[in-house]
């Protein structure tokens, strides 16, 4: 629950409730997508429920709405990725780490967007299979590493453009488990391998999943559906580089820590970066990284700017965060645990048997300072009770949203 007072002047949420039902009408949803359209518009609002909290005191009170919870929304990621992120640093060794990215070619495109559960499991898939057969060769490392692959979908000005950001350790164990064994300083796998490589894992699955009728060919990918035509399109993907990019390592785990939280619950476009909602325009910010990153101004009507935003909308349950490697969970309680000793690191988790988890009251007081539990004015206890109200209006934008919507999702 959150206190439905703070909040930005403009939201992701207040552009699909105004232009979310007439999107709905001239474009068809997939069933998961209507689901996000439907949390998004209701996150925060009466339709989720909330409960009021009131001073006897001073005769203050504050209305909190429920949040929706759902991972594509911007309001709602602070506290899954505070959590995820303590797990995380638990897990940490004390190494430094290397941000290395997976990128697709755009052909491929149009054949992802038809099967994405199925392509994206194989970008995991080819990414990290990749990173651990070249760091497992004595030639580059002759160890495991520990590797966390974090999938987006997106580029700044909201497009499709799947890629993987995987945080490697700076070094692994050998396979005899007796030694940790560091990357020369500053140097990972030499990237141009590595490209080599992922394309060639990647484009075998591809032909394995089409040979074996696992792919969906229709819309503008039908032609593909003969081999001779497959086979001609495939061709030209062996020929190109594909890009795998390293950047320097991190300095120690404080480092990890911070950068993984910019990455791992990150959706595609956040509430700050929104400027403007006007005759039916959204105005938001972006970085044009081919243009020196320089932050431009992008203006979109509102049914693109809801076309692009539903473009990352994941298949159900699909898992964008994976570990290998050492940080693979059945590797966690054994190699990683020899890797700590290795390294002299501290245990992995508390010795204090009676801890309790981190509540989001814990997390609060933490971020802010402050007491949600008492009345900002005379910091007197708040009476807590639910809120009692409609929850959707019988008509408006609102309405209107949750009823396209919930037609287009049983249909």
């Amino acid at each position: 629950m959150h206190d439905s007072s703070a909040r930005p002047s403009l939201e992701v949420a207040d552009i699909l409730r105004d232009h979310g039902d007439s999107y709905g009408r001239g474009h068809p949803l997939s069933p998961q997508q209507a689901r996000v359209l439907r949390r998004l518009c209701q996150c925060r609002t009466a339709a989720l429920g909330g409960h009021v909290d009131a001073c006897a005191g001073c005769g203050y009170s504050r209305i909190s709405y429920n949040s929706c919870r759902d991972r594509h929304c911007p309001k709602c990621q602070g506290q899954q990725r505070a959590a995820w992120l303590e797990t995380r640093l638990q897990r940490l060794l004390p190494v430094p780490y290397f941000h290395v990215v997976f990128t697709l070619p755009d052909a491929l495109n149009p054949l992802m967007l038809r099967n994405a559960s199925a392509l994206y499991n194989l970008l995991f898939q080819a990414a990290a299979q990749t990173t651990l057969q070249l760091a497992a060769d004595v030639k580059w490392l002759g160890a495991q590493p520990g590797v966390t692959a974090i999938l987006h979908t997106w580029g700044q000005n909201l497009l499709f453009h799947p890629h993987l950001h995987c945080v490697v350790t700076a070094g692994g164990l050998t396979p005899d488990g007796q030694q940790w064994r560091a990357f020369r300083k500053g140097y990972f796998l030499p990237v141009r391998v590595l490209g080599r490589l992922f394309r060639g894992k990647f484009l075998a699955g591809l032909r394995e999943l089409y040979d074996t009728g696992r792919l969906r060919l229709d819309g503008s990918v039908t032609a593909l559906a003969d081999d001779s035509a497959f086979r001609r399109w495939l061709t030209p993907l062996y020929k190109q580089n594909w890009v795998v990019y390293a950047k320097a390592p991190f300095g120690g785990a404080e480092q990890v820590f911070r950068y993984l939280g910019r990455y791992s619950h990150r959706v595609a476009i956040a509430n700050s970066r929104l400027v403007s909602l006007s005759n039916a325009q959204v105005a938001f910010q972006w970085k044009d990284y081919a243009d020196e990153h320089k932050t431009k101004l992008m203006c979109l009507n509102a049914d693109e700017f809801i076309r692009r935003f539903l473009l990352h909308v994941l298949p159900a349950r699909f898992v964008r965060i994976r570990h290998y490697g050492l940080l693979a969970g059945r590797n966690v309680s054994t190699k990683l645990v020899r890797c700590r000793e290795l390294l002299g690191a501290r245990p992995a988790t508390s010795s204090d048997p009676e801890a309790k988890p981190r509540t989001w009251l814990d997390r609060v007081l933490e971020w802010t300072g402050k007491d949600p539990r008492l009345c900002p004015q005379c910091q007197a206890p708040l009476t807590r009770r639910p809120l009692v109200e409609t929850l959707l209006p019988a008509s408006g934008t609102l309405g209107a949203v949750a009823s396209s919507i919930s037609c287009i999702n049983s249909s």
